[in-house]
């Protein structure tokens, strides 16, 4: 049956981030079909019917978020136990990951499901850290939303727990992943190859999974970072530094994500920019890490050289939320600060980070032809008032609370600040016993608080 049609009428403002960038006031979407098939004032679309009708009359309509780097499946049951003085938790947290069982994974992704979607994320992707994908899928398809996984592959030791194979069987495995997994959920689903890191991934091994990605037209991400001792590192292995090091692999290009980009010098970003690589940046994260986001990182740099550059929220065990909107502020903060200019990173290319500059061009703005993915926020609230600057008052002053619909291929996922896929309470409590037993049974707990407990 032909997919019921809908309209988004009379919106307060429709932030389209289209080529041309306009804000439409009293704004009307048109949806057929999964697509956006009219989008303009709302005088001008007052002829078009639809199946249903919102009125969006105290509503600012946006393209629904992109998370460009969030490790889903393990972080829930544990969120908020590692103390702020212990350093990086990514040993611990990669030892909880493998302790999962697949029952376990499948309620804590659909519990990150649950926060990802009521804060306006229509796409995310997991760098690899799926363990079951096949119990996951359910979730996901129940959630609604798109997602970009892969199966992570490493062939070096790592210092922390990894999948680990031959060089030969990780680009046998990354192939019949994608062969098995790209195009379902009517095409909302993506699989990519996912080394985890230059460091834990031999150089034949980089290079087979980019000529696997490159025979399947899909795409690749790894995290990567450089730095001072990174580069010194790198020079005794005879390369400049860890990004020309990819290049001179024949590893980075379009199709290509690097995650976090931290410590890049002038000449790494100029590595980006040339071959066309994008950057998933985690500015909550990296803040929250103490990873010297704005010493080390080059968000301003990147953006001016037109390299394509999305967010991510990472981890809930680092970044401890799921909220686009905090994260775009973040964004759009933290280098201003930093260098002392407030006009760096302004909200608008904050904003653009968060949809447009993601993950592929069948979303990421509002316009005919593009897949209906919106989310509508309630302007009826006090972080919205007083109202002139629908950007600025998104970016600086609001977060996902006032997300009340969001729209994924044309369905209305969340409906009225409420979703529809899953009992709340009783997948909390689940997920709550999920933690306890996880902690009780791989000896990895802390204290509760600093503070007694009483």
């Amino acid at each position: 049956m032909p997919q019921p049609s809908l309209k988004i009428d009379r919106a307060r403002y429709v932030i389209s981030v289209d080529d041309q960038r306009r804000i439409i006031r009293d704004g009307s979407i048109l949806i057929e079909n999964g697509r956006i098939s009219r989008v303009g004032r709302a005088d001008e679309l007052a002829a078009a019917g639809a199946d249903r009708v919102i009125d969006a009359r105290h509503f600012v309509v946006t393209p629904g978020f992109v998370n460009g780097h969030m490790h889903i499946s393990y972080a829930h049951p544990v969120r908020g136990i590692f103390p702020d003085d212990l350093g990086s938790p990514l040993k611990q947290v990669f030892a909880l990951q493998m302790a999962m069982t697949e029952e376990e994974e499948y309620h804590t992704t659909l519990l990150a499901l649950l926060e990802l979607v009521r804060n306006g994320t229509v796409c995310l992707l997991d760098p690899g850290s799926t363990k079951f994908p096949d119990a996951c899928l359910q979730a996901y398809e129940d959630a609604g939303v798109r997602v970009i996984m892969g199966e992570a592959v490493t062939d070096r030791e790592a210092p922390f727990a990894q999948p680990r194979y031959t060089t030969a069987e990780g680009i046998t495995r990354t192939a019949a992943f994608i062969d098995k997994w790209n195009g379902r959920l009517d095409g909302r689903l993506r699989a990519w190859a996912m080394p985890f890191s230059p460091e834990t991934c031999s150089a034949e091994l980089l290079q087979g999974l980019k000529r696997v990605v490159d025979e399947r037209g899909t795409g690749l991400t790894l995290h990567h970072g450089s730095g001072p001792q990174a580069r010194k590192d790198y020079q005794g292995r005879g390369a400049k530094n860890p990004t020309e090091y990819l290049e001179a692999l024949g590893v980075l290009g379009p199709n290509v994500l690097l995650a976090h980009a931290l410590g890049l010098d002038d000449a790494e970003v100029d590595c980006v920019a040339r071959t066309g690589a994008a950057v998933t940046m985690c500015p909550v994260t990296a803040a929250k890490g103490a990873r010297g986001a704005t010493a080390l990182g080059r968000m301003p740099e990147l953006l001016a050289r037109g390299v394509r550059v999305a967010l991510g929220c990472d981890s809930p065990n680092n970044s401890n939320h799921l909220d686009p909107v905090r994260t775009m502020n973040m964004a759009a903060i933290q280098y201003k600060d930093a260098r002392q200019d407030i006009r760096l990173v302004p909200a608008e290319t904050a904003l653009e980070m968060g949809t447009r500059l993601g993950l592929g061009d069948e979303i990421g703005a509002i316009e005919a032809g593009k897949r209906a993915d919106l989310v509508l926020f309630d302007t009826r609230r006090p972080e919205w008032q007083a109202l002139w600057n629908p950007v600025n008052n998104l970016i600086y002053n609001t977060d996902g609370r006032s997300v009340h619909t969001v729209v994924i291929d044309g369905r209305v996922v969340v409906d009225d600040y409420r979703q529809s896929f899953v009992d709340e309470g009783r997948l909390f409590a689940t997920v709550q016993e999920i933690g306890e037993r996880l902690q009780s049974r791989t000896g990895i707990t802390f204290p509760r608080s600093r503070w007694p407990v009483v």
